[in-house]
């Protein structure tokens, strides 16, 4: 028998973090396992320090998945959009309170004259079911689709909630642009991505980014009949057309910063993206005890963010962060899929997007069990 012990060999990062998060690594096992999905991508930030930034499971069978692949956050990246808006009310240029139709008069037709920007970013507006025509439209087309159609049924803008997935997130960024007159994907970069260090983040690709990123640009998965079926989702014309609600994409890491930003009051780097008291107020609540006529759950609103809403039932709300969390915790999901939030009070920062769309009460409570995870992996669950 040798007198030298065999090495065991090195473990992967990925073996790593399981070994850190063994709790989340069993929710998306069992996911995996129940085909919800092929793999995760995850970031945590506690106290300012980066604590995990890692990839499980696979981008396509076969083939792994890694934390340098750019995938869809649907609408976990619509906070972007409400930051934007915040910085332009920092400057002025306009008020919550202001009619949509002031920056965009052909709005202000079929009963939506009333609409305001703060109906907008609190999901009052009254137009959840317009069909905006996305992607199949131009972002000028789309705009038209909205501004000519009418309020929801029996809605009344101001007092009938009900989350717009998508049509109210093209009237901010066409306030956006009607304001600084640059393409809002343009503003997002300058604004917002360069300085939080988003480097990696697109609302759009044009084709020679397509092109440079190959297979890094994944693709995102849906359960059908049991079984997980491709989407053409990382293609044309939905991969180069933005929709400031819905068509954000990058390594989940980059969610990440853009939360850790908003936990330092604004700040990333050094670099003012936000006042202190700005922030304060996006993540204030501001819309309260309402039942969401899209969710079909009580669900407390900031201005473009999810607070938490566990008293309203933390088994039942929807994208939850699980039963752990502060009250003051907020962040926003994408469907069926992602999701980004900040607890404030534990000063932590969390995002990941799994790459199965595994229907909304799967994922619901898959969401809810891998958060749980890491807040007891994390030693956070009292």
């Amino acid at each position: 028998m040798s007198s030298h012990a065999a090495e065991e060999p090195a473990r992967t990062e990925g073996e790593e973090l399981a070994a850190r998060f063994p709790l989340a690594w069993q929710v998306f096992s069992d996911g995996r396992s129940r085909g919800l999905h092929h793999g995760v991508q995850f970031c945590i930030w506690q106290q300012g320090l980066l604590q995990a930034s890692g990839a499980w499971g696979e981008v396509r069978p076969g083939e792994p998945l890694s934390i340098d692949h750019w995938l869809l956050w649907l609408s976990a990246g619509k906070p972007l959009t409400a930051v934007l808006i915040a910085q332009l009310w920092e400057r002025g240029a306009l008020d919550w309170e202001d009619p949509v139709c002031r920056f965009i008069p052909e709005f202000g037709t079929q009963g939506k004259e009333a609409i305001t920007i703060r109906h907008l970013l609190t999901h009052m507006a009254g137009l959840r079911t317009i069909d905006t025509g996305w992607p199949d439209c131009d972002w000028d087309t789309t705009i038209q689709r909205i501004c000519a159609a009418d309020l929801d049924a029996g809605a009344v803008p101001g007092a009938t909630p009900g989350y717009h997935t998508a049509s109210t997130w093209f009237l901010l960024g066409e306030i956006i642009q009607r304001i600084v007159q640059q393409p809002f994907a343009e503003v997002l970069q300058r604004e917002l991505l360069q300085p939080c260090g988003m480097t990696r983040t697109r609302i759009a690709l044009s084709r020679d980014e397509q092109l440079q990123l190959g297979s890094t640009l994944a693709p995102l998965w849906e359960r059908q009949q049991g079984a997980l079926t491709l989407l053409d989702w990382h293609q044309p014309p939905r991969v180069e057309r933005p929709s400031p609600g819905s068509s954000l994409r990058g390594p989940i890491s980059d969610l990440a910063r853009f939360y850790e930003m908003l936990r330092c009051g604004g700040t990333a780097s050094g670099v003012a993206v936000l006042r202190p008291e700005t922030v304060a107020l996006v993540i204030r609540r501001q819309r309260v005890g309402l039942f969401d006529q899209t969710l079909g759950h009580m669900v407390d609103f900031g201005l473009g963010v999810i607070i938490d809403s566990n008293k309203y039932g933390a088994e039942t709300v929807p994208y939850g962060y699980g039963r752990y969390c502060s009250p003051e915790t907020y962040g926003h999901g994408g469907a069926q899929s992602s999701q980004g939030y900040c607890d404030p009070r534990r000063e932590l920062v969390v995002s990941y997007v799994f790459n199965g769309r595994a229907g909304e009460p799967q994922h619901n409570r898959r969401c809810r069990q891998f958060n749980e995870a890491l807040y007891r992996d994390l030693g956070l669950a009292d």
